[in-house]
């Protein structure tokens, strides 16, 4: 079954290793325990995807057969051929220079010579730019189908827990001081699964959304935003006696505006501190940090605990994953869901997250929001 980013993510990690090889201008004899430049060309030439490949100045570098018959081209473009001199291709002369200027994998559609087409573009450290297109007819059937998938499973397991928690709550009333504590950790797991199923139902709507479409378009002022959330969760963090320090380079609070979905934003900060109330010692504080450019605002959430280890930094976004202190336990349940959540909500806002440990220690995430993210169809 697709998702939004698995094949993408694949090819990805075969087109920036076959692109640095080229570069290089690097070669690997017979027996090499590498493919060859020209079997890994082969590769991506055969590809189901269509695969452009341009470097920093923006001239084509690599071109497969997909490509050209998804761009109804009457040939594969010559290497070092401008793309600006391409036919229709002035339009996604904004999006290299949007994806090389944001760093992060970007995805949107575009319309060229009327094929709807779904667009994956990927950089690298040297600008050069890999573009995965495929069409958008077969992508949203497949997604469709996965989206009715998810759905129908979650609402046939509504209906049987809403039932168990009926039932459970009639025993709750009835029960005696012996069965006390099995009845609670009954309805303690019927909760944790009902969590669960919301939990996926959110996420793949989430995953099912361009960045910038789909979501409402509020302003949303940062400082309104982040106490609301702190109010939210300051009861647990009072029961540890954590505070939160709030700094900002933007000495006008009413400059820090973003423009999104307020509530999936508020889940993202919720989610965060969460995380950060749970893992920091008591009497600690939590530190978020406001920083203001022209285009984007940038949200830093540190804690004082114990920080992320090896492991933890390279799939504490995957879905259900949690790290041997069990960090990134989400409170409702411990679906391990919280921060893949947290990482699709900020990508349908056209933005970027990442975790590290902080150079003072504890867990430092940032989060890199733009203004205001309207996507175009580049049509």
């Amino acid at each position: 079954m697709l998702t939004s980013w698995l094949v993408p993510a694949v090819i990805f990690t075969l087109g920036m290793w076959l692109g640095l090889q080229l570069r290089r201008g690097h070669k690997h004899g017979v027996g090499s325990r590498e493919p060859s430049r020209e079997q890994l060309l082969s590769w991506l030439y055969q590809a189901p995807q269509g695969w452009l490949i341009v470097d920093a100045s923006n001239r084509v570098f690599f071109f497969n057969g997909r490509a050209q018959r998804l761009l109804l081209m009457s040939s594969t473009p010559n290497p070092g051929l401008d793309v600006a001199d391409l036919p229709g291709f002035n339009s996604l002369i904004d999006l290299l220079n949007d994806v090389r200027l944001q760093g992060q994998p970007t995805r949107l559609e575009w319309v060229h010579r009327g094929q709807e087409l779904e667009v994956f573009a990927f950089p690298d450290p040297a600008n050069w730019v890999a573009i995965l297109l495929q069409s958008r007819r077969s992508l949203e059937a497949q997604l469709n189908q996965q989206e009715r998938w998810v759905s129908d499973v979650a609402h046939e397991l509504k209906t049987p827990l809403t039932a168990l928690m009926l039932v459970g709550d009639s025993l709750a009333a009835t029960v005696s001081d012996h069965n006390a504590v099995l009845v609670e950790r009954l309805l303690k797991e019927l909760r944790r699964m009902q969590d669960l199923v919301a939990d996926l139902l959110e996420l793949s709507r989430l995953e099912n959304v361009l960045p910038g479409k789909g979501i409402p378009q509020e302003s949303i002022l940062l400082h309104t935003l982040i106490n609301d959330v702190w109010l939210g969760i300051k009861p647990m963090a009072d029961m540890k006696e954590i505070s939160i320090k709030i700094t900002s380079d933007e000495i006008n609070q009413d400059m820090l505006v973003v423009h999104g979905d307020q509530r999936r934003l508020h889940r993202a900060l919720l989610n965060l501190f969460d995380n950060a109330v749970r893992y920091s010692p008591h009497a600690g504080e939590i530190s978020v940090a406001l920083h203001a450019s022209n285009d984007w605002i940038r949200i830093e959430v540190q804690d004082q605990g114990p920080g992320l280890s090896e492991q933890d930094l390279q799939h504490m976004f995957e879905r259900f994953y949690r790290g041997d202190a069990s960090r990134f336990r989400h409170h409702r349940g411990a679906s391990g869901l919280g921060l893949a959540i947290v990482q699709q909500i900020i990508l349908t806002h056209g933005g970027w997250i990442l975790g590290e440990n902080a150079p003072s220690g504890g867990a430092r995430f940032e989060l890199r929001l733009p203004r205001r993210y309207e996507i175009s169809d580049h049509s």
